[in-house]
């Protein structure tokens, strides 16, 4: 069933149109996207960047909607997106490492039998083994821990993360795939959906956020007993030197003959000078078939 998701919170407005005097003297009306402000400031040294912008929250809210099972919260904070989480009536476990936030979330929903508060660090909490979904609005200076700590942990089926934006569009192959990306693409999709202006979070970062969603594969492009063995081979690649595949494949340390290599490049569907970045999941999934195969009888 469908959960109905509001586009915005109820808001009055009682602008004048009487003049200008009397514009001047009432206080300005909140945008009717903006959310109540944090009861006390964020923590430097926590990342705290907390949402206030209620566009971006109700778009955290479908994204999760369209998925199943528990929610995994990482980084409740204020509690922006965990009361309209809360909302969907599914369980909802959310992790917050400040005490004090924390302890207000606790008493904030302490007759909420789906809710579960828990002061913990997202990257030292045992997740649930059971299938589940995340969502966080993940502090930037810790993005590249969480996401590798999610990847490489079961359990979960989709994830709607809050990043900086150059991260999100990396991470979705926009401009270029990172590393990270490419290592675990055969197990997973990515898909960017939009950007976040600095204005949305108080206090504001120094850069825009992003918002992007994980969701794992249900058939592997690689077997699962390969993962090691492929993601070494593309961590060797993206390192590799040369002005393109073509040249980095035959300085592994599998290295492949030319002709080799032009017969399997020709069939993944790429140029001899496209860069390791500019793979798809697909086309690295069938460039590891076609080197791991090959390895056997050294190209």
């Amino acid at each position: 069933m469908r959960t109905h998701i509001p586009s915005s919170l109820p808001f009055s407005s009682s602008a004048s149109r009487s003049g200008r005097s009397a514009r001047s003297r009432r206080a300005p009306v909140p945008a009717p996207s903006t959310l109540a402000q944090p009861s006390f400031g964020g923590r430097h040294e926590l990342g705290q960047n907390f949402l206030v912008d209620r566009r971006v929250v109700d778009r955290f809210v479908a994204l999760t909607a369209a998925a199943h099972g528990p929610i995994v919260e990482l980084g409740a904070g204020s509690g922006a997106i965990t009361r309209e989480l809360a909302a969907l009536g599914r369980p909802l476990t959310a992790l917050e490492i400040d005490r004090r936030r924390a302890d207000s979330l606790r008493r904030e929903f302490v007759d909420d039998p789906h809710v579960t508060i828990v002061q913990a660090d997202a990257l030292a909490w045992r997740y649930p083994t059971a299938q589940h979904t995340i969502v966080g609005n993940v502090p930037f200076h810790l993005t590249t821990a969480i996401m590798r700590s999610l990847l490489a942990r079961g359990g979960w089926t989709d994830a709607a993360l809050l990043t900086q934006w150059e991260v999100a569009r990396r991470r979705c192959g926009v401009g270029g795939s990172s590393l990270l990306t490419a290592q675990w693409d055969p197990w997973f999709t990515f898909r960017l959906h939009e950007r976040v202006p600095a204005r949305a979070f108080k206090p504001a970062p120094s850069v825009d956020g992003g918002v992007f969603t994980i969701e794992r594969r249900s058939e592997p492009l690689v077997p699962a007993a390969d993962t090691a063995a492929y993601q070494a081979f593309v961590a060797e690649v993206y390192r590799g030197k040369g002005r393109g595949l073509a040249q980095i494949l035959r300085r592994t340390s599998r290295p492949l003959r030319a002709d080799r290599v032009a017969g399997l490049l020709r069939a993944v569907g790429v140029g001899a000078e496209t860069l390791p970045s500019r793979l798809t999941g697909p086309q690295w999934a069938a460039l590891w078939a076609g080197v791991s195969g090959a390895a056997g009888g050294r190209g």
